[in-house]
């Protein structure tokens, strides 16, 4: 009985020191993502408050410049949305390992 005893410590013992430097790395990224935050943090969602504003002024002034988008503009925005479509159904592709379907 005393050699399982001897060998369940060695083993807890082994596996202490093989998880020791993930739990460190762990533990340092778990201080800095997982605090409350902190005063100047409430800054700068205010200033992101304040840009989302403009943002929506700027979106509803886009109204009457609808209108006035040249060809050229207008091709160049169709041509970034099928770049950026493409891409994601590229990535769906990668992710999936396969071309068509999901590999049941």
């Amino acid at each position: 009985m005393s050699q399982y005893v001897a060998k369940a410590t060695a083993l807890a013992n082994n596996l202490a020191a093989l998880a020791r430097p993930q739990l460190k790395e762990f533990w340092k990224y778990a201080k800095v993502e997982l605090s409350p935050p902190l005063p100047g943090d409430f800054q700068k969602l205010q200033t992101a408050a304040k840009s989302t504003k403009k943002l929506k002024t700027d979106v509803k002034g886009l109204g009457g410049r609808l209108g006035q988008v040249t060809v050229r503009e207008a091709w160049l925005n169709i041509l970034v949305t099928v770049e950026v479509i493409t891409w994601f159904y590229m990535g769906e592709v990668i992710g999936r390992r396969h071309f068509v379907g999901y590999k049941v």
